[in-house]
């Protein structure tokens, strides 16, 4: 149980209705995460319009974001974080074999280089305070300062996102259940 009661899925509130209203319309289901968020409808506003477009209009690769989100997720072992971005790595093309590596990504032969350099930021920023200077020039050896720009600021919003997930205690909705972290792969 959530430490902050979710809100209806059918709100009184005529800003979160529209809220929930737009995210339907993107053909997605209203997520506990955002029914916590939506006590606060200003400050759902607010994390809809900075994670939307780290999620559908960076120009890196949806699915090597994906790899950097479920390297954050695993690391912090936060099993909502994880189990919603599973669907959507394979959705976005990165094999299973891949998911299935993360726990060992130094040292599994799937990833290339520009994968490699991501992961790398996931476990610095994942794990504070920031990349290193080594990595943010690794990462300037395959991307643009730009896909930079983009993969840092997805693996720093993601820190947010476990952090706030860890503090609500928000629970693995039941049809996500089978997607859970195993806990000893961080």
């Amino acid at each position: 149980m959530p430490v902050i009661p979710m809100v209806p899925l059918q709100p009184e509130d005529p800003a979160l209705q529209s809220i929930f209203a737009e995210v339907r319309a993107r053909g997605i289901e209203v997520p506990d995460l955002y029914r916590v968020m939506g006590n606060s409808p200003a400050m759902l506003r607010a994390w809809i319009d900075f994670a939307w477009p780290l999620r559908l209009n960076a120009r890196t690769s949806r699915a090597i974001r994906e790899l950097l989100i479920l390297r954050g997720a695993q690391i912090g072992g936060v099993d909502y974080e994880w189990a919603h971005h599973v669907p959507m790595a394979l959705d976005a093309g990165v094999p299973q074999a891949k998911i299935d590596a993360l726990a060992d990504w130094p040292n599994a032969s799937v990833f290339d280089a520009p994968e490699r350099a991501v992961l790398r930021l996931a476990d610095e920023v994942t794990r504070g305070p920031g990349a290193s200077e080594a990595c943010m020039a690794e990462l300037a050896r395959h991307f643009e300062r730009s896909d930079v720009v983009e993969l840092t600021l997805t693996s720093s919003f993601y820190v947010c996102v476990s952090r706030f997930l860890t503090s609500v205690k928000l629970e693995l909705e039941p049809d996500y259940q089978h997607l859970r972290l195993n806990k000893a792969a961080g």
